[in-house]
């Protein structure tokens, strides 16, 4: 039962910092709801950081857990860390303050009441581990051995989340990923539905005093509305009746400085275009941002590609961070949901063609403008 329950803990211990690990940034943008929640926003600086901190420490407690490594303290630091992870949870779900909480990413979205439910089963499970905690052996008894797996471990936990800030995330689970086609991640298939809403009415007879609820459908089917005798009190509730069709990409629109929408001109382009996208222009890294314009430059003059810069800054604010240089790109405006998660990156960049996305960069690794013709653009 015990070797049971250990696997079963470890595994999801080490799976969920993996998943948390392989996009710290998306991971960090939850912990600064958080932070809001709990008014620490003077955390909001060191965010990523901190989600890396939490992905590797569950990869490592995870790991040791499942090889006996030091199991009195990996016990208690699982306990306290599901322990801290069952609050945050509850609170959010009863308080509906954070709408996810982000245990397994993008990966598989859970409601913060599936994300209790799940901490609870934890907890629970957790807990037999530490009532058994002496019957927990290492597989490998000797120490030499278990201090070099222990320090690989750490490294490895730490390494993998530093890559993927750095870099980007390995897997992609977000719809703006690589190979998939925009513009059809925006519209509903042939068949499908959205979700339908019913909305209530609270009734009060001016005569009797008497109150009741009526759906929309039963106020105009039965023609309520035309007894006198009836007044609607309050304002009406909605509720879902039924869930339809989610569309992955429902929020992008993108827009010049007067507030023209350009979002079919942009993603629809049948030619090869370079988005920039630099959702907070004043965090960004001018540095990065410099290279992209660059590479911008001479992609337009040796290859003729359009670069547009996606920002949900001001015009202002771009003009005084480009203050130093003259920014090629043409500048568009976009919410800050839909570009955070086009590119894990700030500033980032993809290569688009007639809507689909061919190719992501981090600022770190940004190609060549023959590169990236070399091994990208088709010449004719």
């Amino acid at each position: 039962m015990i070797w049971i329950v250990r696997l079963i803990v470890s595994i999801l211990f080490i799976f969920s910092g993996l998943i948390k690990a392989n996009d710290p940034i998306g991971f960090s943008y939850k912990l600064v709801e958080y932070f809001g929640v709990f008014k620490l926003n003077f955390l909001n600086d060191y965010s990523v950081a901190i989600a890396i901190a939490i992905c590797s420490l569950e990869i490592i407690l995870g790991a040791l857990l499942l090889f006996g490594f030091w199991s009195k303290k990996t016990i208690w630091g699982i306990l306290l860390l599901i322990i801290f992870f069952t609050f945050l949870t509850f609170y959010s779900a009863f308080f509906e303050v954070v709408t996810s909480c982000g245990c397994f990413g993008d990966a598989i979205p859970l409601t913060p009441w599936e994300s209790f439910a799940k901490d609870c089963v934890l907890l629970a499970l957790i807990g037999i581990l530490f009532y058994y905690k002496e019957h927990i052996k290492p597989l490998i008894k000797d120490f030499y051995t278990q201090s070099i797996l222990t320090t690989c471990i750490v490294v490895i936990s730490i390494g993998f989340g530093v890559y993927t800030y750095n870099f980007l995330p390995i897997i992609d689970f977000l719809p703006y990923k690589v190979g998939n086609n925009l513009p059809s991640l925006m519209t509903i298939p042939e068949g499908e539905s959205l979700d339908e809403y019913e909305t209530i009415y609270v009734l009060k007879n001016k005569e009797t005093n008497e109150t009741k609820k009526v759906g929309d459908k039963e106020y105009l089917q039965d023609e309520i509305w035309k007894d006198q005798s009836w007044e609607i009190v309050g304002d009406p509730e909605t509720r879902l009746i039924k869930k339809g069709y989610q569309i992955p990409i429902s929020d992008l629109i993108i827009s010049d400085v007067s507030g023209v929408d350009h979002t079919n001109e942009i993603i629809e382009n049948p030619d090869y275009n370079l988005i920039i996208v630099a959702y907070d222009i004043n965090s960004t890294n001018l540095d990065g941002l410099r290279k992209l314009n660059e590479l911008a430059q001479s992609a337009a003059e040796d290859y003729r590609i359009r670069t547009v810069l996606l920002t949900a800054s001001s015009m202002q604010a771009v003009e005084d961070a480009t203050s130093d240089f003259e920014l090629f790109s043409e500048v568009f405006f976009v919410d800050a949901i839909p570009l955070k998660s086009m590119v894990r990156s700030n500033p980032g960049l993809m290569l688009l063609k007639n809507g689909t996305v061919i190719k992501k960069w981090n600022f770190h690794i940004i190609p060549s403008a023959q590169k990236l013709a070399d091994k990208y653009l088709i010449q004719n």
